[in-house]
């Protein structure tokens, strides 16, 4: 590790639970030996995806042997339908068959998927094992990996069963993100533009001058997952459990989640940051039809996400004419997490960079707007 491979550091304080989120190349490669530092003497399970495992585990695993880090993998399907009550009690029983210890750590390298089930086993093997987030996607580096929401699906909702449970470190290997592909990238960056979005509009313009860099790699896809990371560690370190302004990190989500499921998380129709980013493009869009915002704003965030490759619209997604209609939408979003005492929850703007959480949204106009949208798919 020389001076000039330092990674960019980025701290979650949690009291005595506070953590590292570290940001830059090469990584992977490092893991062993920071993870030994941090905990020493631990065996650990590695878990991961086969799709994953293919392109990142031998890296992994020669970092912890190097390190003295005595190991198991634990290779499960790729994709969303992976996040299930069946697949967590597999783990579960693969790492009690291991004989870890509440000492021990679990280890999740891969994506969003990987990272909520095997954060949700770690938090609940012997009543909490020792974890560490070791993101292979752009969207798990800046958004899931930090903050400690892990879970799984039900057939009601997406991330409707889980924990909040805090990692020990997060590794954030910005060299592997150059295996991804470009829609795959992308999905990712909808989360990079939901924190200028959020309250950072300077963080959007600047996204808007670079990001055919942040895209193409190089020090400004470290500036900018790291200035992501920093964005959600200042949120989660206020309100750890999202009673308050950490529901904010929801933009685009209400929306997002609900086309989801209603596509029964088919990746071939839409991915997570995909729906974000409709999600986003439909709650700027409801925003300025409550008169909250002004059109030419909603115009340059839709502009933005297009320019990068996402979908804005319910129709840009496969199929959706045909399938969706607004009672199953409707269904969905009165499932949401934030959902209180029956009464909807939005995250909606007031204008670029100037997000706020809209609490009891009357139904009719959220049926009404989404008529109008689905009328668009037509």
């Amino acid at each position: 590790m020389t001076p000039s491979n330092t990674p960019r550091r980025v701290a979650v304080d949690l009291g005595t639970r506070s953590y590292d989120i570290l940001v830059g190349p090469g990584l992977i490669a490092e893991a062993g030996e920071r993870i030994a530092a941090l905990m020493p003497g631990i065996r650990a399970a590695v878990v991961t995806d086969e799709n994953v495992a293919r392109l990142h585990l031998p890296a992994l695993s020669a970092s912890l042997d190097a390190a003295g880090i005595g190991h198991v993998a634990i290779v499960l399907p790729a994709g969303e339908t992976t996040k299930s009550f069946a697949k967590l009690t597999g783990l579960v029983d693969s790492i009690l068959e291991a004989r870890l210890e509440r000492g021990d750590a679990v280890i999740a390298l891969g994506g969003g998927v990987i990272g909520d089930l095997a954060g949700f086993a770690a938090g609940i093997v012997r009543r909490g094992m020792q974890f560490v987030q070791v993101p292979t996607t752009l969207l798990a580096q800046v958004d899931s990996s930090v903050g400690g929401k892990t879970g799984i699906n039900s057939p009601r909702g997406k991330n409707l069963i889980g924990v909040f449970y805090q990692p020990r470190l997060v590794l954030a290997d910005t060299e592997v993100l150059s295996t991804l592909t470009r829609r795959e990238f992308a999905a990712g960056y909808a989360e990079v533009a939901k924190y200028g979005l959020i309250d950072r509009p300077d963080f959007f313009e600047w996204l808007e001058a670079h990001h055919a860099a942040v895209f193409a790699g190089g020090p400004e896809r470290v500036e900018a997952v790291a200035r992501c990371c920093e964005a959600k560690a200042a949120v989660v370190a206020g309100d750890e459990h999202e009673h308050g302004d950490r529901a904010l990190l929801n933009l685009g989500h209400t929306f997002g989640h609900a086309l989801e499921s209603a596509a029964a998380y088919d990746a071939a129709r839409l991915v997570h940051g995909e729906g974000v980013a409709i999600g986003m493009a439909l709650a700027h869009r409801f925003s300025h039809q409550l008169g909250l915002i002004d059109g030419q704003e909603v115009t340059r965030v839709t502009r933005h996400l297009e320019a990068v490759g996402l979908p804005t619209r319910i129709g840009d997604i496969p199929g959706a004419a045909s399938d969706f209609n607004v009672d199953t939408l409707m269904s969905r979003i009165a499932q949401d997490k934030k959902v209180s005492r029956g009464q909807l929850t939005f995250i909606l703007s007031r204008g670029l960079g100037r997000s706020f959480i809209a609490r009891d949204v009357e139904p009719d106009a959220v049926r009404s707007f989404l008529t109008d949208e689905l009328g668009r798919t037509a």
